[in-house]
């Protein structure tokens, strides 16, 4: 039974949108309360606001913050806005070319796949710089009077601009911006991501545009429900941003969700006094695995869909094993689970929403490991009888009895798990033995312990609140901007003082933002960072800064642990990495649990 809230409280709310169920954890000073609802894919504020209404909950003194998938879901459906993308004289393909890289390397015949943005919407244009960041092809008033005439002739929603060398010297993006109309939303590659490659950045100024103005029109209309709430949502690296400023890093968004889940797993690790966690989070479209040490780990490397999104990251793995999951006999007659998923419409056949397929909640139930009328805490019937019939067209299939089934569909999506687990630790150099496995998600308590003996692991650790994890860990964020810019030369040949003054001055950059949400200064902290590599070498480390020498160690000794070698060649500087965020505030969780 919810409890009505305490009007002159302030109520503090995670909310976190998943595939099959949008969840809600509130606290207001004194309690705890759990809610969830059917998510809405086809506007995921609907959900939101039904478990504000559901809790009772007025918006005076509501403080929101919101694991959002607007930007990740735009991204995976390919359903952005029509976006323009300008880049130099000579290289309207760039995106399209990418990095030659080839999914399948054998294969004489792959899939030809779309370019991420239209030849017709590909328009060239000056301000074209060297190496140096000295202009070549410069910017003239005729170019920027014919990219006006092919702005009005398209028709964009968006514009992404990438110039090279534009992280040398964004002069000429600035310009491009100014001379566009003022109701389009406008990227430009030298603020989303200041660093070197010209794909990876074209991608992420490109995205940033793309999924941008569905982020904002999303905020608004929430923003519009809510009008006296303080609303933020979370960050790819764990963070939060003032919804008002989500719309223009909306490229920063796409791990949402799952980082609150890394923060919320961190904060209930330190309370046990563990710190070194492999962590699953089963879900009931996905399972995301990650490693924490300390801190969830970031990665500037990650990947949604066929997309890199060189922005820093919660490093995370991500399959298509969830409790939604659906299991199928394929034409060689192998049982195979997933990726496809039944999603929330019509969702698993247990469900009792006219759902058919047999998925692994439906497996579960049949195995008795779920009881059906204590699911969602009583307020959701599972149908029984619907997900035997279904277990039962698939054992015929399989020809065996309905339990064998049920025990292969299990089997088959805890080896899925296993295999992603192995490839965040093992793979890495990590020893999964010596960290604890943690399980959230609404379906991860079903699967621990198995996962656990899989990978030989004696420790593990379900969360009383393991089915609302990434909304709880809502309530453990903080806010914090993450700034890079690229500095390329050998470490050693640098002067610690000039470091310092590059990392603070990108440290004043992130103060101003983090200023605008109301945040105090003496509350700020900051931690630097340099992605450093062997001279010769393509890929970084992320190595905390602590001086050049000491740094240059810490780089020597990571890379023997990941790759199992160290070379006797010079250390090269890549990135400056800052993250300012807000000091820590525990939040005390006491009283009573509803």
């Amino acid at each position: 039974m919810l409890q009505k809230s305490v009007l002159s409280r302030v109520n503090f709310l995670g909310v976190d949108t998943g595939g099959t169920f949008t969840d809600f954890v509130l606290f207001d000073g004194e309690h705890l309360r759990i809610h969830k609802v059917l998510s809405t894919p086809d506007a995921p504020e609907r959900a939101i606001l039904q478990g504000i209404r559901d809790l009772g909950l007025p918006d005076a003194g509501l403080r929101l913050v919101h694991g959002s998938t607007v930007a990740t879901n735009a991204v995976l459906e390919g359903k952005g806005v029509r976006t323009l993308f300008v880049t130099n004289r000579g290289f309207r393909d760039l995106l399209s070319i990418g990095r030659q890289a080839r999914a399948e390397l054998y294969n004489l015949q792959p899939q030809v796949l779309p370019p991420p943005v239209p030849e017709e919407l590909c328009v060239e244009t000056g301000g074209r710089r060297d190496a140096a960041g000295e202009p070549i092809d410069p910017l003239s008033g005729a170019d920027l009077e014919e990219l006006l005439h092919q702005v009005r002739e398209k028709g964009p929603r968006a514009v992404a601009v990438n110039l090279l060398f534009s992280w040398k010297d964004g002069s000429d993006e600035r310009r491009i911006r100014d001379a566009l109309p003022d109701d389009l939303f406008v990227s430009i590659s030298s603020e989303v991501l200041p660093e070197i490659r010209e794909y990876e950045r074209g991608i992420a100024t490109w995205l940033n545009a793309w999924v941008g103005p569905l982020v904002e029109g999303y905020v608004r209309r929430l923003h519009a429900a809510m009008p006296r709430a303080s609303l933020s949502i979370i960050q790819s690296s764990g963070d939060t941003i003032d919804a008002a400023q989500a719309g223009q890093q909306a490229v920063r968004m796409l791990l949402s969700g799952p980082a609150g889940g890394l923060v919320g797993a961190t904060w209930l690790g330190s309370l046990s006094g563990h710190d070194r966690l492999l962590t699953f989070d089963m879900g009931g479209t996905s399972t995301d695995v990650s490693l924490i040490d300390g801190e969830p780990q970031l990665t500037s490397e990650g990947r949604i869909g066929r997309w890199p999104v060189a922005v820093s990251m919660v490093d995370m793995h991500t399959i298509g094993a969830g409790g939604g999951s659906i299991a199928r006999m394929d034409t060689g007659g192998m049982l195979q689970v997933g990726p496809e998923s039944a999603g929330a419409d019509p969702g698993p056949a247990c469900y009792g929403q006219g759902g058919t397929e047999v998925t692994v909640s439906d497996a579960n139930l049949v195995l008795g490991r779920l009881r059906p009328g204590a699911f969602l805490g009583g307020r959701m019937q599972l149908d029984v009888t619907a997900a035997q019939t279904a277990m039962r067209r698939l054992a015929r299939a399989m020809d065996c009895t309905d339990i064998e089934a049920a025990e292969g569909v299990i089997r088959v999506a805890n080896e899925h798990m296993a295999a992603a687990l192995r490839m965040i630790s093992v793979e890495r150099g990590v020893d999964p033995k010596s960290y604890r496995l943690v399980s959230f998600g609404g379906a991860g308590g079903l699967h621990v312990c198995a996962l656990a003996e899989a990978l030989g692991m004696q420790r593990a650790m379900v969360p009383v609140h393991a089915g609302v994890l990434s909304a709880l860990g809502m309530l453990a964020t903080r806010p914090g901007r993450e700034l890079s810019h690229t500095w390329q030369g050998e470490l050693a040949q640098r002067d610690e003082r000039d470091l310092e003054r590059a990392f603070k001055k990108l440290e004043e950059n992130a103060v101003a933002e983090l200023l605008k949400e109301g945040i105090e200064r003496e509350r700020l902290t900051a931690d630097y960072a340099l992605d450093l590599r062997y001279r010769g070498q393509s890929n970084t480390l992320r190595i905390p800064w602590q001086g050049i020498a000491a740094s240059e160690s810490a780089f020597h000794a990571l890379h023997e642990q990941r790759y199992g070698h160290r070379l006797d060649v010079p250390v090269e500087m890549l990135n400056l990495r800052m993250k300012a965020r807000k000091k820590k505030q525990p939040v005390q969780l006491q009283g009573r649990y509803s």
